[in-house]
């Protein structure tokens, strides 16, 4: 869509919904996510059935050994308005008697949320987590629910109904809750600034939207960008699944926070090998506020009531080293860090992991520079970030299924003269002559900064 379209879309929306608030300047929503957003996700151990209980649980431990690093989101996922959710197949569901308002938009299930209770939706919960100094999220599919559509409720703030907004026919395969929305119409937009200022409303910092960057909905997107501007609450605009299309590198970036480069990613050697590849596929496309994003971390405990890895309930598959490759990976490339994992149930390891500040420094350093691969694609790779104090982060990789060495110049680095360099999981001054280089594992990673 044009930017003469989206102005003209945003002052139809702006008369029809009684919304006077002018939306920001179109780079406003980059100052939401300086840096990628670190947090938690409840998807990876609980599919569509987490509780109430469960994301408290969750949110307590991020306070408690967390927050102090840099991690703050704590984000409920996949259909939590859905009371008989059972964490196995959504399509199975379909049909079933959601929670929703009036307005036919969906609200927590009671069940589930206990504190959703008078219209209150999550806001009760939201309370309760910014009390902890956190910030709270939700994931909602794209579109309009059918169900809501078959009773062809009002749009709240509008002169439109559930059957105006709707495109019938599209529907997600694989969660078939919802139609698609006509976002390019007025009451597209008006269905999403209604649900956006529920969110606001409950006090959502973090939007995490699925079935929306693969295939990719421009106008979807774009209607979400207007509500969010409009709100008048910055809220992180999340895009899922992937793999987005490079193609939508420039209206992707220009309208969302952060989105997927792959579809989801689990504890198998074989995600973490391809997402090298992802990874150096969108090379130099981010920055600050807009982030590609390598999805969730399935570290520690996870699975307990989601089989959507396979596997069923259990510690991660991921080696150790396979753990220090991904974390390493993620913090270079920068992707945002969102743990799937259950926090409470986390081992010493995997909490010295999550604390490990100079690599959360590598991800979170304000300089925003992606990742550049250091020469061709293979199966021994480095990797380097320049970070803003003008040192060099820089990744020494083997994925290969045996030791092997791993070798880089000062001159491949762009670097003249003998540096000082640091190993940033091992906490120690390594030695270097003219040259980088060290024996790394399988599957490996050494993680190193050189001072400038």
């Amino acid at each position: 869509m044009s930017n003469r379209c989206r102005a003209s879309v945003v002052i139809v929306a702006i008369l029809l919904t009684g919304c006077a608030a002018q939306p920001p300047g179109p780079a406003t929503f980059l100052t939401y996510a300086p840096t990628p957003p670190m947090g938690w996700n409840s998807y990876d151990t609980f599919g569509d059935s987490v509780t109430e209980a469960e994301v408290l649980a969750n949110a307590l431990y991020m306070r408690d050994h967390l927050r102090s690093h840099g991690w703050q989101y704590v984000v409920v996922d996949f259909r939590w308005y859905d009371p008989g959710a059972n964490s196995g197949n959504p399509n199975a569901r379909a049909g079933a008697k959601l929670t929703a308002d009036e307005f036919g938009r969906l609200t927590p299930a009671p069940d589930r949320f206990p504190s959703a209770y008078n219209a209150d939706g999550f806001a009760r919960l939201a309370e309760q987590i910014h009390a902890m100094g956190l910030k709270f999220g939700i994931h909602v599919m794209r579109g309009i629910p059918q169900q809501s559509v078959r009773a062809n409720t009002p749009i709240e703030g509008a002169d439109f109904h559930a059957v105006d907004a709707a495109n019938t026919a599209s529907i997600c395969a694989w969660c078939k809750d919802m139609y698609g929305v006509r976002g390019d119409t007025p009451a597209g937009q008006a269905w999403y600034d209604s649900i956006v200022r529920q969110y606001a409303r409950w006090g959502v910092d973090y939007i995490k939207v699925d079935d929306l960057s693969q295939p990719y909905s421009a106008a979807e997107v774009a209607a979400l960008r207007n509500a969010i501007d409009k709100c008048g609450r910055p809220m992180v605009l999340s895009l899922s699944p992937g793999e987005t299309p490079i193609a939508d590198a420039e209206h992707v970036k220009t309208h969302a926070n952060l989105w997927r480069i792959s579809n989801d990613f689990w504890d198998r050697w074989r995600f973490l090998n391809r997402q090298f590849d992802l990874i150096a596929r969108w090379q130099g496309v981010g920055g600050p506020g807009h982030w590609p994003d390598a999805d969730m971390i399935p570290l520690g405990h996870i699975a307990i009531r989601d089989n959507a890895g396979g596997g069923g309930d259990r510690r991660t598959r991921f080696t150790h080293d396979e753990q220090r490759t991904l974390m390493s990976m993620w913090a270079l490339a920068p992707s945002p860090l969102m743990l799937g994992m259950n926090m409470p149930d986390n081992d010493a390891w995997t909490l010295s992991l999550l604390t490990n500040d100079a690599v959360i420094a590598v991800d979170q350093d304000p300089l925003g520079a992606p990742a550049q691969l250091v020469g061709p694609r293979g199966n021994l790779e480095v990797w380097k970030k320049p970070l803003a104090d003008g040192s060099l982060a820089v990744g020494l990789f083997n994925r290969t299924n045996a030791t092997a060495n791993v070798a880089v110049t000062w001159a491949q680095l762009g670097i003249s003269g003998k540096r000082a360099v640091h190993d940033l999981w091992r906490n120690e001054d390594i030695p270097a002559d003219d040259h980088l280089a060290a024996d790394v594992p399988a599957h490996g990673a050494v993680l190193v900064r050189i001072v400038h």
